[in-house]
């Protein structure tokens, strides 16, 4: 179901106001939402009985599934250990263990983990070291990060800077100052080399260079892109871009932060999807698919360059958050990462999004589908109502279509993925990794059936 703004499907809970609770990214005012109350393997269960597909892993979140004990075990052993300690000078050991692990994984020379508790909180800390990390180096008019136009990057008032969605803002302006936006690689959209993805993917990425120089190098801390944008709907990195970017990067001493909360833990196969799409960032920011939601946790990762001046005598980042390395979680997250292994979910991934890729693909036969693109186990379909010229739909449109149609006909179809239009009309699915062809052809039959019924709405 859609995010940004939206009414809800039928469940149980009061009509108005739902009782006490706020949900988030939700019209407050809205019709009674769905209670979901279990769920098994690539399923969930509402209060009403009804089996639905879980095509979006939670919220990009539920890598090996729902239900494994496994997780909730280890949990449960940590807890009655030791239910909570501080980081704060002080480690635990699932908490080093994680580290160490995370580490293992990383590329290049990224050997250093700072937990946070999700991925906003990851990227609002890659901020705050860069500035520091300049300051601390000589350099301290390094400030400002660029990133890409609809790019999401969290909702902490830093990293809302730094996301590119104006009308995500607007309600909370003024924000932290320094951010600034560059085109992203959407290629169906191209404004020029749309049919050469090297072109486009240079192109794309020298205005990174274009925006650093027209700043100025010397107040320019950082890049943050994601692998694979999110907003928008899963915009990929044409060949050669990332490898451009980071050539522009090392040229103005600038910090490449790969923000990979949706990207990281298995969703494009590998540990970390930088790895995948051939570059070495400076920080690494992650969350979500690091315990597949048992427990909140993110990190930011960064190189031992970085790292390095604030191994000197006297020198903090004073910075932290209440819960962050929770040890519960920690283990929660050390227990998914066996389970990555044992059950090779990488791999399964890089086996199969061929396949998952064909098959969403077939839906560029209906007339209200104009692209599907994406990675791994992660697709989009942009909807559009004049295929032959990409026209999209009106403001008006948008509201029938996205909010007030597609979430409650999915859900009760039996997909629960997430139609969006913080860029062009979208849907987008991720499903968990244990996922196979079954539930490939299940979701492209509900988005079959649901969007042939939606273009009777237009």
């Amino acid at each position: 179901m859609t995010l940004t703004e939206h009414d809800t499907a039928a469940s149980g809970l009061p009509e108005a106001g739902w009782g006490n609770l706020w949900p988030h990214f939700t019209r407050l005012g809205g019709r009674s939402t769905p209670v979901i109350t279990r769920g098994e393997g690539t399923y969930i269960w509402d209060d009403r009985g009804r089996k639905v597909l879980d095509g979006l892993s939670g919220l990009f979140v539920v890598q090996a599934g729902h239900g494994r004990r496994e997780v909730a075990e280890a949990m449960a052993r940590q807890a009655a250990d030791l239910a909570y300690f501080p980081v704060w000078g002080y480690a635990t050991p699932p908490v080093v263990q994680l580290a160490e692990r995370l580490a293992a994984a990383a590329p290049g020379d990224i050997n250093r983990v700072f937990f946070t508790t999700g991925g906003g909180e990851a990227v609002e800390s890659a901020w705050k070291v860069a500035k520091q990390y300049f300051k601390l180096t000589g350099r301290p008019l390094k400030h400002k990060v660029i990133s890409r136009a609809i790019a999401y990057h969290g909702t902490p008032q830093g990293a809302l800077a730094i996301t590119g969605l104006p009308a995500m803002k607007q309600q909370f302006e003024p924000l932290t100052p320094g951010g600034f936006r560059v085109p992203n690689t959407n290629i169906y959209r191209a404004p020029e080399h749309g049919d050469d993805p090297v072109a486009f993917g240079l192109w794309a990425a020298n205005r990174i260079e274009e925006a650093i120089l027209f700043e100025g190098p010397e107040t320019v801390a950082a890049v943050v892109l994601e692998p694979v944008q999110n907003s928008g709907g899963c915009f990929t990195p044409p060949p050669g871009y990332f490898q451009r970017v980071r050539e522009i990067c090392d040229k103005y001493d600038v910090l490449l932060v790969s923000d990979e909360v949706i990207c990281a833990f298995g969703r494009h196969g590998t540990t970390f999807a930088c790895e995948k799409f051939g570059y070495v960032p400076d920080i690494i920011t992650c969350a979500k698919g690091m315990s597949s939601g048992y427990a909140p946790i993110g990190a930011m990762l960064t190189t031992d360059r970085v790292a390095e001046p604030f191994l000197r005598d006297k020198v903090m980042f004073p910075h932290g958050y209440t819960f962050g390395g929770h040890p519960v979680a920690a283990a929660a997250a050390l227990a998914n990462l066996d389970i990555f292994e044992t059950e090779g979910l990488n791999r399964r991934v890089l086996d199969n999004e061929g396949a998952f890729g064909d098959t969403m693909r077939t839906l560029l036969d209906l007339p209200i589908v104009g692209d599907v693109r994406g990675d791994g186990y992660f697709w989009a379909v942009e909807l559009v109502k004049d295929k032959d010229t990409k026209e999209s739909f009106t403001t008006e449109e948008r509201e029938r279509l996205i909010r007030g149609f597609l979430p409650k006909a999915l859900f009760d179809n039996g997909l629960y993925c997430r139609p969006d239009d913080r860029g062009d009309p979208v849907v987008q699915v991720a499903p968990p990794l244990i996922s196979g062809q079954a539930e490939f052809d299940e979701i492209e039959r509900i988005l079959r059936h649901t969007l042939t019924e939606a273009t009777s709405l237009f």
